[in-house]
């Protein structure tokens, strides 16, 4: 994987927002994305897309639902997600989407 991809996959405030949650939170549906982050589900598929042509999550399909989550077997990915969490303290939007992140079932 190429650091480029990586950091195009960071580099996006959307992405960036959607990546520290499921950071954060481990594995989550779409729709949690889109009802925690109130984002229209168009937006965060195609940044999930971005995301995981990066590299950085990997999806699971369940039933008609899919599910999104760290990619574990790329080290960057985790050393990313450290990065991003430990500084996400000082990010009000970003400590405001996991509050907002209401785990329930699709």
């Amino acid at each position: 994987m190429q650091l480029t991809q990586l950091f195009k996959g960071l580099s996006d405030p959307v992405r960036l927002r959607i990546f520290h949650v499921l950071a954060q939170k481990g594995e989550l549906c779409v729709c949690h994305l889109t009802d925690g982050l109130e984002l229209p589900q168009s937006t965060v598929s195609r940044h999930l897309n971005t995301l995981k042509h990066a590299g950085l999550v990997q999806s699971e399909r369940r039933a008609k639902w899919v599910y999104y989550m760290l990619n574990e077997e790329n080290d960057m990915a985790k050393v990313l997600a450290s990065l991003v969490c430990t500084q996400s303290k000082h990010d009000p939007q970003l400590q405001k989407d996991l509050k907002n992140i209401q785990i329930t079932t699709c």
